[in-house]
């Protein structure tokens, strides 16, 4: 069937939309969802979509280059330096182990060696679904962990490399000379990619400053020039496009349009690739494929073990447990981004049969299910070698600026009459404890069709509410410094305002953001919590701090993060001589055991505490973790959950916010506590 091109987007856009949710809420992956949609209707099924028309052809290459780009752009290069020897050392283990095993796995089904390495560069790469666990379990700086992740660096760049080899080889006639020029020019392109885009991304961002459109611009002229370079040369597209993620990583690391290059590709483009992957799935192909079980289960056997064997040598090479090399195992196992598109191009320029498409198809859903359930078992053992990263952590501590500019100053904007006081009165408790310094801070936003009157009117506006802003301070003893600012935002107002007072907190009032431009574009508070060097406390306070008697602080995971959180409450439980209470759920299947050393866990936090007041620990069995929050909540004053900065993964292509779930259904007052962000240094003058 042939659609118009507009009829053909218009279906994925709504397969996009649906049938994630639909899977999500069948407790499936939403990546399975779009396969089967693509099978659905590909020409194994209804007809209405075809791989080889121009729409799909553009849209799916689009979402290929941005699947690559991302899986570079997600690389930490800062875990990777820190461990950069042994990350190199079990990258070459975790690569070559598994590329001698895929490639005789080839051999063995009759594939010629050129196609056999390839295959081997499949098994080489992996995928680090897992990561959201051992970031949640907070061991993330266990030193295993840390080399497994710097790994992927070098499993994914030599991976990519051999499949360009590979590629180079198949397309050409195959000679020493023509491979050495293939290598060279490879090697002369990375580095102008690596070096050459990153500098020339450093300055453009230092130039535009927060003209995040034109930054947006020049990220992805960036990946799709890289990935044009890529084809001149000879290599495939992919390489070009996990390169210059990798050019742009340093450069947009927590920068606030970071959330917008993943959230254009992870929403649009990369899943209309994997649609297009659903429709070249031939239900017959594939299901013989499956019925003749020995490809797809040496195929997949192959890999688990590779991956195993590498683990353990690099057990034995850095004198690692065997709870740390089989969580480092679990970890590189789940083969889903690069191997994918490999696989992808690979079939298409005819080196991979169809039974090998659909063997890879296998491992994926196998890897992808059984990697992220290892990982949750096994690094859990894993907390007691990083209980020395549990160090005490103050509300005000603040990394990212000099420690002679470190200063407890709480800077608190005033835009809302209504819910000024509860926000300066929250700032005055905190204030007495820490002996802080409170600073009313009112925004005027100045732009270019203002004119004189309605500028003066505005700063009428604003010094009166930094007027009630001092006379609150006045009531509690607490001397305020107000601040009146004109800036050209709010949000970029607040951030600049607190930088240059070096606060260590911001308190803001919670006003809701709805439709199409606050979900692309964020609210204040998002722009705020993205471009804040410090803690931000968004609250929605409906009385008066000082009558908070029962605090609630839920507790997902008992790791380094939510010691800021505790430490928060605890403060505001001093002043007010209240209880804290912090709630850990746990599902039915958790053993006694497991909620005796998450007892144990919690009470090592408190002890991190650095106020007196010590908190309460309840650990509830249920399964549904929002409704049990909101119901535990019912007799307390006041929740202080941590809030996560919104951040779309490339693999789960939609996010379940159990915070937007809770916040949703509380009757009391909220306060959600960020992290900073750490992406501002401030430069320090010699005398």
């Amino acid at each position: 069937m042939h659609l118009e091109p507009i009829v053909s987007f218009a279906v994925l856009l709504a397969v996009i939309l649906i049938v994630p949710l639909c899977f999500e809420r069948l407790k499936l992956p939403g990546l399975l969802g779009l396969l089967l949609a693509g099978v659905v209707l590909g020409p194994s099924g209804l007809q209405i979509l075809q791989s080889e028309s121009d729409t799909m052809k553009l849209l799916s290459d689009i979402g290929l280059v941005y699947l690559l780009f991302v899986a570079g752009l997600e690389i930490d290069l800062e875990q990777f330096r820190a461990t950069k020897h042994r990350s190199a050392g079990f990258g070459f283990l975790t690569f070559i182990v598994p590329l001698i095993t895929g490639t005789l796995v080839g051999r063995l089904f009759g594939f010629d060696w050129n196609a056999s390495v390839l295959i081997g560069s499949l098994f080489a790469s992996h995928t680090l679904l897992a990561y959201p666990i051992i970031s949640r379990l907070g061991v993330i700086n266990n030193e295993a962990i840390v080399v497994t992740i710097g790994a992927t660096i070098f499993t994914d760049i030599g991976s990519l490399m051999v499949l360009a080899v590979c590629l180079g080889v198949h397309e050409g006639e195959f000679s020493a000379f023509k491979l050495v020029q293939l290598l060279s020019s490879l090697l002369i392109y990375s580095v102008i990619i690596l070096f050459g885009f990153s500098a020339l991304g450093r300055e453009f961002f230092r130039r535009s400053g927060d003209e995040e459109g034109n930054q947006f611009l020049f990220v992805l002229l960036v990946v799709f020039v890289s990935a044009l370079g890529a084809e001149v040369i000879g290599v495939e597209k992919i390489v070009g496009a996990f390169l210059a993620g990798l050019a742009v990583n340093s450069v947009t690391d927590n920068a606030p349009i970071k959330e917008k290059i993943l959230f254009v590709g992870t929403v649009l483009f990369i899943p209309i690739f994997f649609v297009d992957i659903g429709l070249l799935i031939n239900i017959p192909a594939f299901i013989k494929s499956i019925a003749s079980i020995w490809l797809p289960l040496i195929v997949v056997i192959g890999l688990i073990g590779s991956k195993f064997l590498a683990a353990v040598f690099a057990k034995f090479a850095y004198h690692y447990s065997w709870r740390e090399a089989i969580t480092m195992w679990s970890l590189s196992m789940p083969q889903v981004a690069a191997t994918l598109a490999a696989t992808f191009v690979g079939y298409r320029a005819g080196m991979l049969t169809e039974d090998m498409l659909n063997s890879v198809i296998v491992l994926m859903l196998v890897t992808a299910t059984l990697g992220p359930i290892i990982t949750a078992r096994a690094a859990r053992g894993l907390l007691s070698t990083t209980n020395s990263t549990l160090e005490p952590n103050t509300l005000w501590t603040n990394t990212s600026l000099h420690p002679s500019l470190q200063s407890p100053t709480i800077v608190v904007p005033v835009y809302n009459p209504k819910t000024e006081r509860h926000l300066i009165e929250m700032a005055t408790l905190l204030s007495r404890h820490q002996a802080s310094k409170v600073v009313p801070l009112s925004i005027t936003v100045d732009h270019l069709h203002m004119d004189a009157l309605e500028l003066e009117d505005a700063l009428r506006q604003s010094r009166s509410l930094l007027v009630n802003a001092v006379s609150v301070c006045q009531e509690f003893g607490i001397a305020a410094e107000p601040l009146l600012r004109i800036d050209d935002g709010i949000a970029e107002g607040i951030s600049r305002a607190s930088l240059e007072q070096s606060a260590g907190l911001i308190i803001m009032g919670w006003g809701r953001a709805t439709g199409l431009r606050a979900r692309l574009f964020g609210s204040i508070i998002d722009r705020v919590l993205w471009s804040a060097h410090c803690s931000v406390a968004v609250t929605r306070l409906l009385d008066s701090p000082e009558k908070f008697k029962h605090i609630l602080v839920p507790i997902k995971h008992p790791n380094q993060s939510m010691v800021r959180v505790m430490n928060f409450a605890a403060i505001l439980a001093d002043t007010n001589q209240a209880e804290v209470t912090l709630l850990h759920i746990c599902d039915r299947h958790t053993s006694p055991d497991q909620v005796e050393w998450l007892k144990a866990r919690l009470e090592l936090l408190i002890s991190k505490c650095s106020v007196a007041i010590k908190p309460v620990i309840q650990i509830v069995i249920a399964d549904n973790v929002a409704a049990t929050i909101v119901k535990e909540s019912r007799l307390m004053d006041l929740v202080v959950m941590r809030s996560v900065r919104r951040r779309v993964n490339v693999h789960e292509l939609s996010i379940s916010d159990l915070t937007t779930q809770v916040i949703s259904r509380l009757g009391c007052s909220i306060v959600m506590l960020s992290e900073p962000q750490h992406r501002r240094h401030l430069p320090v003058k010699a005398d």
